[in-house]
């Protein structure tokens, strides 16, 4: 850990510029107005926000957003409408997608979200719902942010470095960023864990209105047990809502999600893979948003059914203690391998409940654990080692 918050944000400086911009993790950048281009792994959720909340903290010169303010006045004016600025229309959409997956979920699990809220000074909130030790899910989170602040000089640079954005400041930038992200670890061994998220991000000149802005998002699928019935579903369903926007969204974001989601010190997969994209600009901002609220409001019809099929089956003891060790290498995953976690632990004044919303209640390492030849444990981890096209990609 960095002895100092100094040294953690003079360290970071030059991740700094992903970390806020992204609220999730990426990898190798599938570009849609750019060929392939590598970027430097960024940040979760939770560890992103946590990271801002940290540095403001640290900055006593901290300067207030102008969209903070002229936003909170069109809040208190009465309800959102598409004429309103992006912002609050992405704040509107998430925090209306929460309550709707909230609600599902405790409709299947008969137990209800405990629900934890905060406030930034500077702007923004955040809420984040969770049910632990229910009658079908052993822990499921849901969790919203909105954030609006100031990039500092030092992420300016190299955002526009690494990330070919057109910014040039010789201070600090005003930004904006809403996201929601959500994991459910069933009971049932047969029924899989989900993750997904999507976020807005937006850089303002100083009046508070647009400079640049861009989407970013996913969602995945990580079971214990491999139903192919249930992957062909849960692809078909994205890949559907892709596709009325852009035939080539599903491919590529496809390919990206299975590049990301690797965990290189094994060997394998974390899950059997979904979509994962960043920066998405390729299309006008209207258009883009459409999408994302598809692809969001799909959720439920890509997980429930699955869900409902697999949460009464009966299981063994074994399975259960499977399931407990891939829950183990999704711990992996998240601790190890995804760097906002681990910048998130790192940075003070980090919401570390939150950054750890996303790991299951429990989990097991066995010494040199093999699953037997030709078992179906078998058969989950040849395909976490050999990643599958579960519909066909054009």
């Amino acid at each position: 850990m960095l002895k100092s918050a100094t040294r953690l944000l003079t360290k970071t400086n030059r991740g700094f510029s992903s970390q806020i911009p992204r609220l999730y993790s990426t990898a190798t950048r599938a570009g849609t107005t750019q060929s392939w281009k590598k970027y430097q792994t960024g940040y979760a959720v939770a560890g992103a926000t946590a990271a801002i909340l940290a540095f403001t903290a640290l900055n006593a010169k901290e300067v207030f957003c102008d969209a903070a303010h002229e936003d909170n006045q069109r809040r208190a004016e009465g309800p959102i409408t598409d004429q309103d600025p992006m912002r609050l229309r992405m704040e509107s959409f998430v925090k209306g997608l929460q309550s709707r997956i909230v609600a599902d979920i405790e409709s299947i699990d008969g137990k209800q979200f405990s629900r934890t809220t905060w406030q930034r000074k500077e702007g923004g909130e955040g809420i984040t719902c969770v049910l632990q030790d229910g009658n079908v899910f052993e822990k499921a989170g849901v969790g919203i942010s909105i954030v609006y602040g100031q990039l500092p000089k030092a992420a300016v640079e190299q955002m526009r470095h690494d990330r070919g954005k057109d910014i040039s400041a010789d201070g600090p930038v005003p930004f904006f960023a809403a996201g929601i992200s959500l994991v459910m670890h069933p009971h049932n061994p047969n029924a899989p864990t989900v993750h997904m998220n999507y976020r807005y991000f937006e850089i303002e000149n100083p009046d508070g209105s647009p400079r640049l802005a861009w989407f970013g998002g996913g969602s995945d699928l990580t079971p214990s047990y491999l139903f192919e019935e249930d992957a062909i579903h849960f692809h078909q369903v994205i890949k559907d809502g892709c596709e009325k926007y852009d035939k080539k969204y599903y491919s590529t974001f496809k390919q990206w999600c299975d590049k990301y989601f690797y965990i290189k010190h094994r060997g394998e997969s974390r899950g059997i893979g979904g979509i994962f994209f960043d920066d998405l600009d390729d299309k006008p901002t209207e258009e883009l948003f459409s999408f994302i609220k598809e692809m969001g409001n799909r959720f439920s019809q890509s997980y429930i059914p699955i869900v409902k099929k697999r949460m009464n089956m009966k299981f063994t003891e074994e399975m259960k203690e499977w399931q407990q060790i891939r829950r183990g290498r999704y711990v992996e995953f998240n601790l190890v391998c995804d760097r906002g976690t681990k910048f998130g632990l790192q940075t003070p004044g980090a919401r570390i409940e939150a950054i750890l919303m996303t790991l299951p209640l429990t989990a097991r390492w066995e010494y040199m654990y093999t699953p037997k030849v030709n078992s179906t444990e078998a058969d989950l981890e040849e395909v976490l080692k050999n990643p599958r096209d579960w519909i066909p990609l054009d």
